[in-house]
């Protein structure tokens, strides 16, 4: 695998604020029963994005959750019209989530973060310029230098690490990332329009990798955090829609499926 492109010392400074005025962002939070966590979500993405004077809004996009998750998410709507709710009925799964997030924007720029705390939201300006700094895609990676998985136990490291390698011979040279399957990304909206993606499953990221019109990637280091509140959607039926996915990719790029 190619090494990682990551963030150059002082890249911060070697972007001009002509050019982060010019791409506005649309996060994307997708969420189900995240009452404990989304509020502290969007208070944290929103510091860490108005300190840097980035254009953006946040599209929290919950499916239908049985908690409070929606009425915190209109509370803090109704103060910053920055914030959006969109309530998805009779439909699950996160890949769907983000895509329809997506397709309600008209930003320059499409991200995706987690509503569980487990991606540092402080990293998205770091995402941000790596795109205006001319990546079609940045991705808030575990396995780039620096980055890490926290207290994952043998087990999760050896499944994750089994799942990476299953997918590198889909990617083309050139777009070979060190954490497919990270849940913490941004990509410009030109790369990934009018591209039918899969809806079902959880790894979004890989499917835009392997089809997309992305040409370069950043992977900016992250530690992968705890849940601080609420219960883990993985279970075995997120392996599975995995495997799903990397059979249609694997049909796709042999030419026996419609992919």
């Amino acid at each position: 695998m190619s090494p990682a492109l990551s963030i150059p010392s002082g890249l911060e400074t070697a972007v001009e604020p002509a050019q982060v005025a010019a791409l506005r962002l649309a996060v994307v939070v997708p969420t189900l029963n995240e009452e404990g966590n989304i509020g502290a979500l969007i208070e944290r993405a929103r510091t860490a994005l108005d300190l840097e004077k980035i254009p953006f809004e946040i599209i929290v996009v919950d499916d239908d959750s049985s908690d409070q998750t929606a009425a915190r998410v209109e509370a803090i709507a109704a103060q910053d019209s920055r914030v959006r709710l969109i309530v998805r009925k009779g439909e699950r799964g996160l890949s769907g989530a983000i895509l329809d997030g997506w397709r309600a924007s008209t930003a320059d720029v499409y991200g995706v973060i987690d509503a569980d705390l487990q991606h540092p939201p402080e990293v998205l300006p770091s995402l941000y310029k790596a795109i205006v700094s001319g990546r079609d895609l940045a991705i808030g990676s575990r396995y780039a230098q620096g980055g890490g998985t926290g207290n994952w136990n043998f087990v999760r490291k050896f499944l994750s690490s089994a799942a990476i390698w299953a997918s590198w011979p889909l990617f083309r040279r050139g777009v070979r990332a060190h954490d497919p399957m990270a849940g913490l990304f941004m990509v410009r909206r030109e790369c990934v329009e009018n591209i039918p993606f899969q809806r079902q499953g959880f790894k979004l990221l890989l499917d835009v990798l392997v089809r997309s019109r992305v040409r370069s990637l950043a992977e900016v280091p992250i530690d992968f955090g705890l849940r601080t509140a609420d219960e883990s959607k993985a279970n075995m039926g997120v392996g599975i829609d995995y495997a799903r996915l990397l059979v249609r990719l694997y049909a796709r790029k042999l030419g026996i499926g419609r992919g």
